[in-house]
C-alpha cells in the first residue's frame, strides 16, 4: 500500500490505518489472523489503547518478528496526571511488546476539565515531556471528540498528531480541525471513518475520505474480509461518482436526525445524564465485547432512564436533535441488547 508523509513527524504511514477496537471481541487467533493480514497488505499503521482491554496484547503478539523499524505504533492512554501516564506506557510498551511508542495520544482531550487537568502542574504533558526524554515515546498527540477543544489543544502547539471523528456523516472537522492541522503540519487520524460501525458501506466511506489528501482514515477492524475491501479501495482511490454524492446526501438525510456528534454542547444536563455516552450505544455494541459495553455506559443508560424531558439539552443541540426522545431509544436498545 502506498506510504504518505504524516505531518511534521515525517513518518511515512500507509494511506489507511488498522483500528484496534474490534479485535477485543476476538479469540487471540482470530485476532491476530486480522492484524496478519492488515501488515501483508501493507498497513503499517496500528492504531489502539490502553483501555481497549486486550487489544494491545493481541497486537504484540501479531507484530512479533516484524522489523520495528516497519511500523508506526499509535496507542492512547486517559491519564490526567504524569505518574498514571507513565505507569499506562510501560504496561502498554510491555503489552506490544515494544521499547517504544511512535505515536502517544491523551485520550479524550474533550473538554476543558481535561484540558486544565493534563496541562496542570503533574499532570499527564508532564509525563509526556519525560516518556519523550526517555526515548520511550517519539511523538505527542490527542485524540478528542469535541471540536472546539480539539481546536484549542491543537493551538498550543504541544502536539504533533491529533485523532478526530469525521466520516460523511460527521463532517465538522472539515470546516476547521483539519484546514489548521495541515497549516500546522499535524498528522490527521480520522477516527471513526465509518461511524463507528454505523455506516455499512465501505466503499462511500472511503471514497468520501479519499478526497482529503492530508488525513489518515482508522477504521476498527474486526474480520479479515473487512481490511481487503478497504485495502483495496484505498488503492483503488476513486472519486465520488455523482450517484456516491447522490447517496451520501439521501443517508445524511435520513442519519442526521438522529446522529450524535458528541460535541457536548447539550451539557450540563439537570438530572446529570451523559447524553453523548447514551446515544453512542448502537456504535459500542458493533465495536466491544458485552460486559465492555456493560461496563462502560451502564451508568449512563441508568442516569438515561431518569431523563424528565424538560428539553435544555434540545435547545443548546446544534444539530436539532430530539434528545429526550432518542434517549429513551437508547434505553429501549440497551434492554434489548443488555438485559
Amino acid at each position: 500500500m502506498e506510504k504518505v508523509r504524516f505531518g511534521r513527524t515525517n513518518l511515512m504511514v500507509s494511506k489507511v490505518a488498522f483500528g484496534g477496537i474490534p479485535i477485543q471481541r476476538l479469540s487471540h487467533a482470530d485476532a491476530i489472523l486480522v492484524v496478519k493480514e492488515a501488515l501483508r497488505l501493507g498497513i503499517n499503521f496500528i492504531d489502539t489503547a490502553y483501555g481497549y482491554s486486550d487489544s494491545e496484547e493481541k497486537i504484540g503478539e501479531a507484530i512479533q518478528g516484524i522489523p520495528r523499524s516497519e511500523l508506526v505504533i499509535a496507542t492512547k492512554t486517559p491519564a490526567n496526571d504524569k505518574n498514571t501516564l507513565l505507569e499506562h506506557l510501560d504496561l502498554s510498551l510491555k503489552r506490544l511488546g515494544t521499547d517504544y511508542i511512535d505515536i502517544y495520544q491523551l485520550h479524550g482531550v474533550s473538554s476543558k476539565a481535561k484540558q486544565d487537568a493534563v496541562f496542570a502542574p503533574g499532570g499527564a504533558m508532564e509525563g509526556l515531556a519525560d516518556a519523550i526524554q526517555a526515548g520511550k515515546v517519539r511523538f505527542p498527540a490527542f485524540s478528542s471528540h469535541s471540536i472546539t477543544a480539539a481546536i484549542d489543544t491543537m493551538k498550543t502547539g504541544k502536539f504533533d498528531a491529533i485523532q478526530l471523528p469525521f466520516n460523511f456523516i460527521d463532517t465538522a472537522a472539515a470546516d476547521e480541525a483539519i484546514p489548521l492541522a495541515k497549516e500546522l503540519d499535524m498528522g490527521f487520524i480520522a477516527m471513526k471513518p465509518m461511524g463507528g460501525g454505523l455506516l455499512d458501506n465501505a466503499g462511500l466511506s472511503f471514497r468520501f475520505l479519499g478526497q482529503y489528501d492530508s488525513i489518515i482514515p482508522d477504521p476498527g477492524i474486526e474480520t479479515v474480509d473487512e481490511i481487503r475491501e478497504i485495502a483495496a479501495i484505498a488503492e483503488k482511490n476513486e472519486p465520488l461518482s455523482a450517484e456516491d454524492k447522490t447517496e451520501i446526501e439521501k443517508l445524511r438525510i435520513e442519519m442526521g436526525s438522529t446522529w450524535c456528534h458528541r460535541c457536548e454542547y447539550c451539557q450540563p444536563c439537570p438530572q446529570g445524564i451523559g447524553i453523548s455516552g447514551a446515544l453512542c450505544l448502537r456504535s459500542a455494541f458493533r465495536r466491544m465485547p458485552l460486559e465492555r459495553v456493560q461496563a462502560f455506559f451502564g451508568q449512563s443508560v441508568e442516569k438515561a432512564r431518569t431523563c424528565v424531558s424538560c428539553g435544555d439539552c434540545v435547545k443548546r443541540c446544534p444539530y436539532n436533535l430530539a434528545i429526550p426522545a432518542l434517549l429513551k431509544e437508547a434505553v429501549r436498545f440497551w434492554d434489548s441488547m443488555a438485559g
